[in-house]
């Protein structure tokens, strides 16, 4: 039988292969000269330091990383807290969102990314350790462990919205869900729960349209959160304000039709934030249907793998953190995308390992790291 490298080199490709498609795009997304900095070249840098991330996160065992995993969940914790607390002079807001320090000599950086990954790992100890203490399961232990989990996401997502992130509070919320369904809690726990939610999710969504003074007063939710929905719901009425982002990712989306109109173009349509959160709108623009397409399957290929390094471990805590990344990687897949061609509200999620910015490049690529780990792991207990 042959034996199996170690290292993952399936993922690690990808991720080669999304660094080259986030550098074409974000140079293609640059030919309106709306940034004087060069984003594609700091891209590259960001990957550089990505790979030390991803060299830092695979020292630690699985039996080191459980025991690291709640402090690194409430340090990220105390991070946010003071995120909240900051002065503007460190802690701006930016469109009415107060969730990026301001460093000298670093620049922005956004503590919420990092927190997804602390609640992958602090979710897969809760349910891990959970499931060993009760071998046998009813319906009071599901109800104990539905209360752990739900306390665990709860403290990030009250932060979060007190910026406010939307954006990253569905991030959480997705997280929570995709872990709970693998936690083995009875479906009658799981109904109850979403029953209860959708129930509060339309009761918000009707007062966000009748009454939005409501939700201001006692949530402080912002007017610019508030005109977000208003601007999806109807993008004619705000098409010289909220919804410009919208309707230039669409219409630039669109001219790319099947192939693109090319790479080295004078010529691109205007779309702000072009190089961020829009960046799916040039690549849709330059390279078309084919080369959206692409990059999703490239998505497809590593969630794929993904999947393959969590049914080769042995270890649930392993597992889970599978799950939770997958859940991470993909809800930031369909919202952007989705974003970018209109068929969901602007939220700010960027595209994973292809959108420029630090802080989200940053947590991905730990996040990767701990997969490579388990991977690495897994591997070595099948031939050792």
């Amino acid at each position: 039988m042959k034996k199996k490298e170690r290292l993952n080199y399936n993922i690690i490709f990808i991720l080669f292969l999304m660094l080259c498609a986030s550098v074409i795009a974000i140079y293609s997304a640059q030919q309106t000269h709306q940034y004087p900095t060069n984003f594609a070249v700091r891209q590259v840098m960001w990957y550089g330091v990505g790979a030390v991330i991803i060299a830092l996160a695979m020292i630690p065992d699985t039996e080191q990383m459980d025991k690291l995993t709640w402090y690194f969940y409430w340090l990220n914790i105390a991070i946010l807290v003071l995120l909240v607390v900051s002065p503007e002079a460190i802690a701006p807001k930016k469109n009415d969102a107060k969730s990026w320090f301001v460093l000298p000599g670093v620049g922005s950086i956004q503590p919420s990314e990092f927190m997804k990954v602390g609640l992958i790992l602090a979710l897969s100890k809760v349910v891990t350790k959970h499931n060993e203490t009760f071998k046998l399961r009813n319906f009071h232990t599901d109800l104990k462990l539905l209360w752990k989990m739900a306390f665990t996401t709860l403290l990030p997502i009250l932060l979060v919205m007190l910026q406010p992130d939307l954006g990253t509070a569905l991030v959480i919320m997705f997280i929570f869900t995709v872990m709970l369904f693998m936690s083995g809690v009875t479906w009658k726990l799981i109904t109850g729960l979403y029953g209860i939610i959708g129930t509060i999710g339309a009761s918000i969504l009707y007062m966000v349209l009748y009454h939005p003074k409501i939700l201001s007063t006692y949530l402080h939710v912002s007017q610019y959160q508030f005109n977000r929905i208003y601007a999806w719901l109807d993008p004619e009425s705000y098409k010289a304000s909220l919804s410009y982002n919208y309707m230039q990712a669409v219409t630039a989306i669109g001219s790319g039709r099947m192939n693109g109109n090319g790479f080295f173009r004078d010529h691109v349509l205007y779309v702000p934030e072009k190089h961020s959160d829009f960046i799916f709108s040039a690549i849709g623009e330059s390279f078309g249907f084919v080369g959206g397409s692409i990059v999703i399957s490239l998505f497809m290929l590593l969630v794929y793998n993904i999947v393959i390094v969590a049914s080769n471990t042995k270890e649930p805590f392993q597992s889970y953190i599978c799950a939770g990344i997958i859940a991470m990687i993909t809800f930031h897949v369909f919202e952007n995308v989705g974003m970018d061609i209109g068929v969901l509200p602007i939220t700010g999620i960027p595209l994973p390992f292809i959108s420029y910015g630090g802080s989200s490049l940053m947590s991905s690529m730990l996040a990767v790291g701990i997969i490579l780990k388990i991977s690495y792991e897994s591997n070595q207990y099948m031939f050792d």
